[in-house]
Formats: C-alpha cells, structure tokens, sequence
C-alpha cells in the first residue's frame, strides 16, 4: 500500500527502530526492494534520486514505483531522493510521489530555509511529506569529502530550521558520506543525540552504506529513524553479476535482483524494522 513518509516514520521513532530507503536504477533493483519488504513483512521507503535520472526516465520509474507501491502486502513511501531542481521535485509530486527530499545543504542557510518552505508549502497541500538536510553530508557519491566536521549538522540551529521550514524529517550530517568510503567514518553520535533531543521531527541517516553493523545500531538507538542505502545493493548487484559465469543477459538480470534482494534483508533486519508492517 502506498503511503507518506510521515506515516511510515511516526511509528519507527515511537519504537525505535530504522526503516530503509534503497534507491532504485532499473526494474530488477525494484524487484528485489518490494519482494524483501514483503517477505520481512517490513515498511520501505522505495527511492529513486535526482542524480540518478540519467540512467533511470523519471517517466518510466515513477510509474512503475507506484504501480508496485500500490499492489505491496506492506506499507511503501515512494520518495523522491536528492532533489535541487524545483521543476523536477514538482514532476515527482505530480507523478505520483508520497515523499520528496529538498536538498539545499550546500545552500547558505537562510537560503536553505526559504527554498525548503516554499517546497513544503506546495507538498502539504498535496497530502505529501518532505525531507531537508541541516549541514552537508559528504562524498558527492564518490567518497571525496569524508568527515569534514564543518558541514556537521549545527544543534543549535535544528529547532529554528524545522519550525520555519514544516519539514516531516531532518536529513543530518554526523560524518558520515555518500558513495564508498575512502576511510572507516567516525560518527558524532553525540551531537546526533544532541539534535535528537531538540528535534520534534525524525531524523534521517544519509550516506549508510559501507557503515558497520555497530554504527547502524548505534545510530538508530541515538534517534536515526530512516536510514539511505543506495551503494551497497549496486555493489551487491555488481558482484553477483561478475560471479555468474555466464553470458547470458537473463541470468544477470536475475543474480543481481536476487543480490539486492537479500542485501535489502539484511538491512531490514539489522534496523529492527522486520515484522513492523
């Protein structure tokens, strides 16, 4: 069933536990996201990001994430990642979005605040929820910017931007970065708590993939009530395919959604959200 990110979140911070987003880039990554929520009987947020649209036709992913959403046995947000370009966040919103992100991090911030408004001005009379980041997470998708402890999410700033802004959830920066790690990241949780007392919206852990096991519980015990995983099921993927032997496109096509589909599990299971739906 399709749903906001609002409701899927409300539960996961009243309970304590993280549900995913995984970014989908073609059908068999969609495949594998819905049919492991399904079988974990697990909320999912189903993502496809702004910086992604060249490889995936907007057109064409939009109308398939709702068709599935619709169709789940379990609650799905179908959210617009990463978005900067207001014409194409207001694209997802007509298309059929339950959720978009408003990336204006690398904005000055009252900038940041004035953009994120105006976007949840348009999505809230539309019945849509919407994300922000307060700071800069790091990597660009490649890693080159790791841990620059200047663009951390700054505490005193995180009651004045949800207030103003009417944001549903608070995208934070606490070290960690897009993309693979060049190094094992160092996470805040300290100022993460910190934020977590002050928020009255939940907060949303970008750059997830490649974290331990450890960083993810602690994370979400420290208030992370949404995490992102894009990387890691593209890795995933890409190993399966390498390791088939086979030349044959089919047999591919299935490894690799098979390979998302169980790293899609794995997360389910290690943020608690397994046997939530």
């Amino acid at each position: 069933m399709l749903v906001t990110l609002s409701q899927i979140l409300k539960d996961a911070r009243a309970k304590k536990y993280g549900v995913g987003l995984f970014n989908m880039l073609n059908l068999e990554m969609m495949r594998g996201i819905i049919e492991a929520a399904e079988e974990e009987k697990s909320p999912v947020i189903l993502g496809v990001a702004e910086v992604h649209l060249p490889i995936i036709p907007f057109n064409w992913a939009i109308h398939n994430m709702v068709k599935a959403a619709k169709e789940a046995r379990v609650p799905v947000c179908l959210h617009f990642d990463h978005g900067t370009d207001y014409a194409k966040i207001l694209e997802a919103m007509r298309g059929g979005c339950s959720s978009v992100m408003y990336d204006g991090s690398a904005l000055p911030y009252e900038e940041n605040i004035a953009n994120t408004a105006e976007i949840v001005k348009v999505a809230k009379a539309l019945g849509i929820s919407v994300e922000a980041e307060l700071g800069h997470v790091g990597g660009n998708e490649d890693g080159s910017d790791d841990g620059m402890e200047d663009d951390y999410t700054n505490v005193a700033q995180v009651v004045d931007f949800v207030s103003r802004t009417g944001v549903d959830a608070l995208a934070v920066a606490i070290g960690t970065a897009h993309g693979q790690y060049k190094k094992p990241p160092k996470l805040d949780l300290n100022r993460l708590a910190e934020i977590n007392k002050v928020s009255k919206v939940p907060l949303v852990l970008h750059g997830g993939s490649g974290l331990s096991d450890d960083d993810f519980k602690k994370s979400i015990r420290e208030g992370i009530s949404k995490v992102n995983i894009c990387t890691d099921m593209l890795l995933a993927a890409q190993k399966a395919v390498t390791t088939t032997g086979s030349v044959d496109y089919s047999v591919s096509i299935v490894a690799a959604k098979e390979a998302v589909k169980k790293t899609v599990i794995e997360k389910m299971r290690l943020f608690g959200s397994s046997g939530k739906a």
